[in-house]
């Protein structure tokens, strides 16, 4: 599952190259504007969406600390442009000023290991050694998994956020970053992630993306020629179209289904199975936003589990293919769902549905055994993450 360096050059596009000449373009004027830039921060999230760790960092550090010279970069088509702008200076992603921005700063900034003008270019630039800069990845989960892909020999970043104890040790013990370059400090966005009332009564069902349906439906992981015949698309379809589903109607309780973003692709298979399910998708809907609504959740293997856990919201995992997962998504961390989980597992929608029917009976409050996982899990209890990594960051000298 590690890709090397030349495996992600094999990846380079054709309108990937024309960064080549920008990045080229932009180095004797990032050096000229270096000079009078000298701690300049440029942050950003994916390139279309400002609403992870990113945005309410850079949100802070504008209302608290307007002396800190900050921009955000993200494409001006996004929806979250006007959000963005509204709070301070931001450069258009990908672009020939994005590139003089990311070579003159003394810190990048980002939620996302690619977050930076090209991916392809920049990751050949800096994991070679060839450019040199001081990287601080927010992260956009808490950590449970082996992913090797962060490992510090292929990103070279110079801070990596994480956010409970056995995440923090788990990374710095195991992803080779020197010492002092993991930090716990937790994610920017708790601080704004606490139950809020809803309009509606929805269940919230998230399950994670899976590497080898949404590059190809055909590999060696699973034998399928489309979507449709995947058991990600079966197992998701039998649940929601599940009597039961349509059934909640009677208590005005409608499900929420919300595919990682990987996945977005597929969510007009789900269209239609029944009229009690919202298919929501991205931009219109906010994950975190849904998450502090929701009743409960319902996902498989994705890290947002942490986020409802974190405000001791119900949650069911449905893992029907687990092994598969293993295999051909992500290798097996700290985690261990049956003795960590904050919630049942099930395998089957049979069973997902009678443990959902049991968080119903008692009226959405999660389980003594799961509050007490949360306790032991969780460190921070308070609303100064977002302090405590701009005073980290600040605190590196470059």
């Amino acid at each position: 599952m590690e890709q090397k360096i030349f495996e992600k050059l094999k990846m380079v596009r054709l309108s990937d190259l024309v960064h080549i000449f920008k990045f080229l373009l932009a180095l004797p004027i990032a050096w000229i504007v270096k000079r009078s830039h000298r701690d300049l921060w440029l942050i950003c999230d994916y390139e279309m969406e400002a609403r992870d760790n990113p945005y309410w960092l850079f949100k802070y550090i504008r209302e608290e600390h307007p002396e800190q010279e900050i921009i955000y970069a993200i494409n001006p088509h996004s929806a979250d442009y006007e959000r963005v702008a509204k709070l301070g200076p931001t450069v258009a992603y990908g672009s020939l000023k994005h590139w003089i921005y990311y070579l003159a700063a003394s810190k990048n900034i980002s939620s996302q290991k690619g977050g930076k003008p090209n991916a392809a270019i920049c990751f050949a630039l800096e994991v070679s050694g060839l450019l040199k800069n001081t990287r601080i990845f927010l992260q956009h989960g808490i950590i449970k998994d082996d992913l090797s892909y962060l490992y510090y020999r292929n990103t070279k970043m110079r801070m990596f956020v994480t956010s409970v104890p056995r995440e923090y040790e788990f990374v710095r013990d195991t992803y080779g970053y020197p010492a002092g370059y993991v930090q716990m400090l937790g994610l920017a966005r708790y601080d704004n992630l606490f139950p809020v009332p809803a309009k509606e009564k929805f269940i919230l069902v998230m399950p994670t993306w899976r590497k080898w349906i949404a590059h190809t439906v055909s590999n060696a992981v699973e034998r399928a020629d489309s979507f449709e015949q995947t058991e990600f698309a079966k197992a998701w379809k039998k649940f929601l179209s599940d009597p039961f589903v349509e059934d909640l109607k009677g208590q005005d309780i409608r499900l929420v289904f919300y595919l990682h973003r990987n996945m977005q692709k597929f969510a007009g298979y789900f269209a239609g199975i029944s009229d009690n399910v919202t298919i929501a998708t991205w931009p219109e809907y906010d994950c975190q936003q849904l998450m502090k609504e929701a009743l409960c959740m319902i996902t498989d293997y994705s890290s947002v589990a942490m986020d409802m856990a974190y405000m001791r919201k119900p949650v069911l995992y449905y893992q029907f293919d687990y092994e598969m997962f293993r295999q051909g998504h992500m290798g097996l961390g700290y985690y261990d769902y049956h003795k960590d989980g904050f919630g049942p597992i099930c395998e089957n929608s049979e069973v997902l549905i009678d443990r959902l029917k049991a968080v119903m009976n008692r009226n959405y409050v999660m389980e003594a055994q799961y509050v007490k996982r949360c306790d032991d899990f969780f460190y921070f209890h308070d609303r100064d993450y977002c302090k405590r990594n701009y005073e980290a960051i600040k605190e590196i000298e470059v």
